[in-house]
């Protein structure tokens, strides 16, 4: 029995480099390329920040729900996902059936570097982002370990050498298997 459908779905930490990675994807592959945020946002008519600021982590979360029930689309195609996609069951069931999860993961510092540079992170907007970083990240990392089928560490590598490293995974994965499959 098929677990999955013929999709790559990108999951992982904000700063793991999803979007920078679906977008090398998408020029590998010609797949059509679709992510939660830009979908929410467009809804909105705001950028992400501006959706947490005017209406709150809850409306985002209902609103990145939505899209997600909306993709369910039967062709191949590059979803790029938000890192708190995992947070409600519903999402990771309907991305389950769309495809194939990839979690991209770092270590935490890394991650953290990453996600710091840009300023358009709700989440971190805090006295202590670093603080609320590691909280974010140690809540989160067993979600996406549990749903992913396969895991690459984005550490250092760049977003090409992602890329790459996903395709030829994409070969290995056991549709069976819940396991993620470390990077080599």
């Amino acid at each position: 029995m098929k677990i999955h459908g013929p999709s790559i779905v990108l999951i992982g930490m904000m700063g793991a480099g999803k979007s920078s990675v679906g977008r090398c994807l998408e020029r590998r592959t010609g797949l059509t390329l679709l992510d939660t945020d830009e979908i929410v946002s467009s809804k909105f008519g705001m950028s992400i920040p501006e959706i947490f600021a005017k209406h709150g982590e809850n409306k985002f979360r209902e609103a990145e729900a939505k899209a997600v029930r909306a993709m369910a689309i039967p062709k191949k195609t590059i979803i790029v996902t938000g890192g708190g996609i995992v947070l409600q069951q519903e999402n990771v069931e309907l991305l389950r059936r769309m495809g194939v999860i990839v979690w991209l993961d770092g270590n935490e510092d890394t991650l953290f570097a990453r996600a710091s540079r840009r300023r358009n992170r709700p989440l971190l907007q805090t006295k202590n982002p670093r603080r609320t970083f590691s909280q974010i990240f140690d809540a989160r990392r067993s979600l996406y370990a549990d749903i992913a089928d396969v895991r690459v560490d984005t550490s250092v590598l760049t977003d090409e050498e992602v890329s790459v490293a996903i395709l030829s995974k994409l070969g290995k994965v056991n549709p069976g298997s819940r396991s993620p499959s470390p990077a080599t």
